[in-house]
């Protein structure tokens, strides 16, 4: 079984990586930033684990103080090497619980309060394709712009929940924001930059 899972830290831990956690106090020092250092070692518990297991060690110093973090991991160390394993590997996670969050909060995903399985399924699937739609947006509307990163939330909220006139004749329809919209710059070129992948 493979697996990568952060470790409580706890005194013993913290002595593995004393030295660790002073060079990045003093990286820190001279850069006047924040500063990581890493290392891999084999630990087990006094009473809970049946064997020793590679553990990697985030000892970092921040303006606050020291941060140290721990992961214990079943993967070997030579196609996962010790700081990859940490930023790549372990805090990508953290990254696919965010975009998990964003479509719940931002997309109402969270919604599934009806008596029937199947209307929440439906509540889920619109959820899904309303945050496919914006994952588009970003990626081809967006690119260029200040907003190319944006979350959720603040693209709805700045770019699509806005007043405007829509008027309806034979042939057309126009759409008039109002002239002090502060994004509107932003909304024109997300309009050029769909059409030109049209």
């Amino acid at each position: 079984m493979l697996y990568v899972f952060g470790l409580a830290r706890n005194a013993r831990l913290e002595a593995e990586i004393a030295d660790e956690l002073a060079e990045a106090e003093q990286k820190a020092a001279v850069s006047g930033k924040a500063e990581r250092v890493f290392k891999t070692f084999q630990y087990q518990t006094r009473t809970s684990w049946s064997k020793t297991r590679r553990v990697v060690a985030k000892a970092e110093h921040l303006a606050k103080g020291a941060n140290p973090r721990f992961v214990v991991t079943s993967l070997a160390a030579e196609p996962f090497p010790t700081r990859a394993l940490y930023e790549e590997l372990y805090c990508a996670r953290g990254e696919m619980e965010n975009r998990i969050k964003e479509q719940q909060l931002a997309l109402f995903a969270d919604r599934t309060s009806t008596e029937l399985m199947r209307s929440n399924q439906l509540r889920l699937y619109f959820s899904t394709f309303a945050y496919q739609l914006m994952q588009g947006l970003r990626r081809l509307g967006l690119r260029g712009t200040e907003m190319a990163q944006a979350q959720c939330q603040t693209i709805r909220l700045k770019l699509l929940k806005i007043g405007a006139q829509i008027r309806i004749s034979v042939r057309r329809v126009s759409l008039a924001l109002a002239a002090s919209y502060p994004f509107r710059a932003i909304f024109a070129q997300v309009y050029t930059n769909l059409m030109s992948t049209a």
